[in-house]
């Protein structure tokens, strides 16, 4: 169980130590443009289902991996599982994406939230990871995941998905105390649901703050960032005397990568409206970067796609500290054979900029 994985390409990137060739997976590899994937979800017959079935999420976590030489697996679950065991009544509504039923709109309401026991009411989750690192059998590494608290809390105020985020802006500027107090119980619920998950396998972990871009400068500081440190700091670093990377990703963050270099995370994800050279510059080489082509570009030509990853790779230029991904999740339209042939082009093109 804790021996380490025969391709540990991803482990040692993210620490920005020498590699072959840059590892590459891909957020949402395990999704709707999988026809494999749907299979499996028409069977679990819900999103929830799927992701509360602990042999379902392990299907459907090992299908890219069957199809693609990718160089990690990612836990199949979703950012909301710490709501859902909070009983706030999730749903998920086809072509309309979560449903809060009980949204969090006072001091009252935040107060009445339990903090969720990782190996009681998350407890599919923990049994999905250790059944994926057994039935990996060591070939590639497992990541874990999270939402980041102020993500989290964007679908637990709002009530579901937003455009304007009028509702939990509202709380930031008219009762900041409140956001406070539930970004807290947010915070000590993800600590122990990765410390879970670290337990129970997960060799690296990855803390996705989608809706960090949405707030200034310095309310991304107070309200999402802090948080994330708050949890970078309490993590499980090392597990059986192997280090355990962590990754942090705020879509539409690059204006503060350098914020994020310091809150002790190994790695940064970076989207596509940032350039890598740049990412790189700003960081001053203290931790590892993923990303990150424009996930618009797998509905190119295979050509165009092979062309586009070569950017990406010189934009990063030579050396270690690399892991190559979407700079956002690979969309339901996509056809499998684009992610195929970016693969290969990481794998064809990559090497040279280890030598």
């Amino acid at each position: 169980m804790n021996t380490p994985p025969a391709n540990d390409r991803l482990l040692r990137a993210l620490l920005r130590q020498p590699v072959d060739r840059t590892p590459v997976w891909i957020m949402r590899q395990a999704g709707r443009y999988l026809p494999e994937y749907r299979a499996t979800r028409a069977r679990a017959g819900s999103f929830l289902a799927l992701c509360t079935t602990p042999e379902l999420a392990c299907e459907v976590t090992l299908q890219p991996l069957q199809r693609f030489p990718l160089d990690a697996a990612i836990l199949f679950s979703d950012i909301l599982t710490i709501p859902y065991a909070m009983g706030v009544g999730l749903s998920f509504e086809t072509g309309e994406g979560p449903k809060i039923e009980r949204p969090i709109r006072s001091a009252a309401d935040v107060a009445a939230l339990p903090v969720p026991d990782p190996h009681t009411e998350l407890r599919f989750v923990i049994d999905a990871v250790s059944l994926i690192r057994r039935e990996l059998g060591g070939r590639v590494p497992l990541l874990g995941f999270a939402g980041s608290p102020w993500t989290v809390a964007t679908y637990l105020v709002e009530g579901g998905s937003s455009r304007d985020f009028v509702r939990i802006k509202h709380l930031l500027y008219g009762a900041p105390a409140t956001l406070h107090a539930l970004l807290d119980k947010l915070a000590q619920a993800t600590l122990l649901y990765l410390n879970a998950q670290i337990a129970a396998g997960a060799q690296a972990l990855m803390l996705f703050d989608t809706w960090g871009g949405v707030l200034t400068p310095a309310a991304y500081r107070e309200f999402s960032l802090a948080y994330m440190q708050r949890i970078v700091a309490g993590l499980t670093r090392e597990r059986a005397g192997a280090r355990v990377p962590v990754i942090l990703f705020t879509k539409g963050g690059g204006a503060w990568l350098e914020r994020m270099a310091g809150t002790g995370a190994d790695a940064l994800g970076v989207d596509w409206t940032t350039d890598l050279a740049a990412a790189r510059r700003q960081t001053g080489g203290r931790v590892a970067l993923q990303g990150n082509l424009d996930p618009a570009v797998l509905r190119a030509p295979p050509a165009v796609i092979r062309d586009e990853v070569g950017r990406v790779l010189a934009s990063y230029g030579p050396g270690p500290g690399h892991v190559f991904n979407l700079g956002h999740g690979v969309t339901p339209d996509v056809d499998p054979e684009h992610v195929a042939a970016l693969v290969a082009a990481v794998q064809e093109l990559s090497p040279a900029c280890h030598r």
